[in-house]
């Protein structure tokens, strides 16, 4: 995709909903979440991931970035903090959400079938920080870059 600005990541998320499309083959893996990069522009990046059941990603933002993010297959609950503890939110199949900068959250695969979703990033992704949530508060646990731990 050579779009010069995306308006809309969730639009963008929709062009990449069909695994068959993509650059690379849908996997599962047992041991981690799979993910690949489908597309990178100047201003955005995509991002597949696919989640068997119960696995997730852990607390964490995007590091300056804002995003949005679809469920291909399957259905993911995405928890937020709000009033100092996580709050969960489930997205089934053709569901999708957009998110600022600063926003932090935990994905996980709570059903029983595997999930497939399409991330998109503006700008790419450089760096997340993961995070604790400890009396309420959240407390930096580690940072990761691009590059090195993805």
């Amino acid at each position: 995709m050579t779009s010069t600005q995306p308006s809309d990541l969730l639009t963008v998320a929709a062009r990449y909903a069909d695994p068959v499309g993509w650059s690379v083959p849908l996997r599962f893996d047992r041991t981690q979440r799979w993910y690949a990069r489908l597309a990178a522009g100047p201003d955005h990046e995509v991002w597949a991931l696919s989640w068997l059941p119960g696995q997730g990603t852990d607390l964490h933002d995007h590091g300056g970035s804002s995003g949005a993010f679809l469920v291909v297959a399957g259905s993911l609950t995405e928890e937020m903090v709000s009033g100092g503890r996580l709050r969960p939110h489930r997205l089934a199949a053709g569901a999708g959400r957009r998110f600022g900068a600063r926003h932090v959250h935990v994905v996980t695969n709570r059903g029983d079938q595997p999930a497939v979703s399409v991330h998109v990033y503006r700008p790419a992704l450089r760096r997340m920080s993961r995070y604790r949530l400890v009396d309420g508060r959240l407390l930096i646990a580690d940072v990761a870059e691009a590059g090195v731990a993805w």
